[in-house]
């Protein structure tokens, strides 16, 4: 027996999972607003990691003083219940560094037409 479940589904699993957590560790209530604050901290891991489709869109010309070169990625995907269009810088192992922007849609439609246009 198989089941199915969409990246989208799985990553608001994972954000519901979070808040369950922090809730039993910090008391009713305070799962929502901490669940929230770690979003905001790690937010270009969650969106690297709620990406449904992505493209790659360039080489990054960063500061010459870079460790190592990134890439340019364009992602579509679903978090907490919104799609999402966003833009990673990702090192060749596919590791997201950061996330130069990042737009919220009502549908994977025009999440994923943002990304397909981005340059």
């Amino acid at each position: 027996m198989s089941m199915y479940q969409s990246i989208g589904t799985a990553s608001d699993r994972v954000l519901e999972s979070l808040k369950a957590g922090l809730e039993l560790e910090f008391g009713r209530g305070a799962g929502e607003a901490l669940a929230h604050r770690f979003l905001e901290a790690e937010e270009a891991d969650f969106r690297w990691d709620a990406r449904v489709e992505e493209r790659w869109i360039g080489a990054y010309n960063g500061p010459d003083d870079e460790e190592f070169e990134l890439d340019r990625i364009a992602i579509c995907g679903r978090l907490d219940g919104k799609w999402f269009c966003a833009t990673m810088l990702v090192d060749g192992d596919g590791n997201a560094h950061g996330m130069m922007g990042c737009r919220q849609f009502r549908s994977l439609v025009r999440a994923r037409d943002t990304m397909l246009h981005a340059h």
